[in-house]
């Protein structure tokens, strides 16, 4: 195991963290990251992967746990990496490819920072758990909870689909409606879980969600048999996936497990909206700035402050990326394209990934020989109302 301590992600320069203490956001406000001894993990060979499970623990040298713990896990990771031919072919391009995250535990790409958040807290003595959710973190969190045996207090807009609202539910958890958006959420979740000792799990307001999260790339690298992809278009609201990534690469590349001359360039989709990221990134600026009236159909897109936006804005840019906005509408249709012709299904925010690929390639700013992934972050299961929108009757 190469877990070491936590760091700002700033840096800000204050001391190193002790992960075997509870820790939230840096004193200076910004996310604390975790870091492994990546020169002793430098001499790991990605052939001791061979005879591991198929699931995202099979990385646990550089994931945030110590010799004798056992992760609390469902089997998520280890998603299928689709080569999308009929879609490409329509499109235009060779090599589109889905990572198709519904097939995690509840159906999204959440379970893989709460396997990695819940464990932690295990560990650090929590017997209660709080987050504010859109949708499918509060899911997946309330599920791995149950599996550690620990209590859940889930906060949710109360507008939130009310398949969302059952599967918290479902597994135990105690579930709050909150009247706004998820910023209105996590003040309340704050306010109360704070006295009462609760462990927040809110997105990169502790160390650990990213490290679920950034074992994306772990698994892009070993199904692209140790090469990098050209382009990864990634829907975006807090950004914890796009920031573990970008982490990942670094670690990857440090350990000398892909030899590259260059990494993927990132594409954040946001909704048109609630599209701080793209405002940001477009204006020049170092953050993002709150976005008034958010509205979309895309839960998870419906984040109008990220407390990453720093660290997102910095993987846009240091990887000559970009951000772009989609409507409603064309998330919609990308949900039936992705459907009809890969029988893969896809959240609004997976249709949204698709809508901008397309502006992409017209653009002529993805190449038609580059290979592309596109991130289907959830399933479509928990969202069939959204088809509405373009069959009324």
């Amino acid at each position: 195991m190469f877990f070491s301590h936590l760091e700002c992600s700033l840096p800000c320069g204050l001391p190193h963290r002790d992960p075997r203490e509870r820790h939230s956001l840096c004193a200076c406000g910004s996310p604390l990251l975790a870091r492994y001894d990546l020169d002793a993990a430098s001499r790991w060979s990605k052939e001791t992967l061979k005879d591991r499970q198929f699931n995202l623990w099979r990385y646990r040298e550089m994931l945030p746990l110590f010799p004798g713990e056992q992760p609390v896990t469902l089997g998520e990771g280890y998603t299928p990496l689709v080569h999308a031919k009929v879609l490409g072919a329509q499109i235009g391009l060779s090599q589109l490819y889905i990572k198709d995250e519904s097939m995690n535990p509840t159906q999204s790409f959440k379970a893989r920072g709460q396997t990695t958040a819940v464990t932690r807290a295990k560990y650090l003595g929590a017997d209660t758990i709080s987050l504010p959710s859109a949708g499918n973190a509060g899911n997946a969190a309330a599920a791995y909870a149950a599996k550690a045996g620990l209590a859940c207090q889930v906060f949710l807009p109360r507008d939130a689909k009310q398949p969302f609202i059952d599967e918290c539910r479902l597994y135990g958890a105690h579930v709050t409606l909150v009247e706004g958006l998820i910023t209105d959420a996590g003040r309340i979740a704050a306010e109360r879980g704070k006295p009462l000792g609760w462990y927040d799990v809110s997105t990169l307001k502790e160390p650990y969600r990213v490290e679920g999260k950034k074992t994306m790339a772990y698994e892009l690298a070993e199904q692209f048999d140790w090469e990098w992809p050209d382009w990864i278009i990634y829907p975006t609201g807090g950004g914890t996936g796009l920031v573990g990534m970008w982490k990942a690469f670094a670690e990857i590349e440090q350990i000398g497990w892909v030899q590259a001359k260059k990494r993927p360039r990132m594409v954040s989709v946001q909704a048109a909206g609630c599209a701080p990221i793209v405002r940001a990134l477009q204006r020049g600026d170092e953050v993002a700035e709150m976005w008034s009236d958010a509205n979309t159909i895309a839960d998870g897109l419906r984040v109008p402050r990220a407390v990453g936006d720093r660290l997102m804005l910095r993987a846009l840019r240091e990887s000559n990326g970009t951000a772009i906005a989609i409507e409603d509408s064309a998330m919609v249709a990308g949900m039936l394209e992705i459907g009809k012709c890969e029988g893969i299904s896809a959240a609004p925010e997976g249709g949204a990934a698709l809508a901008a690929i397309k502006i992409l390639v017209d653009q002529g700013t993805i190449d038609r020989n580059d290979s592309v992934v596109l991130f289907n972050t959830g399933g479509a299961l928990k969202y069939l109302d959204a088809l509405k929108i373009l069959q009324p009757n």
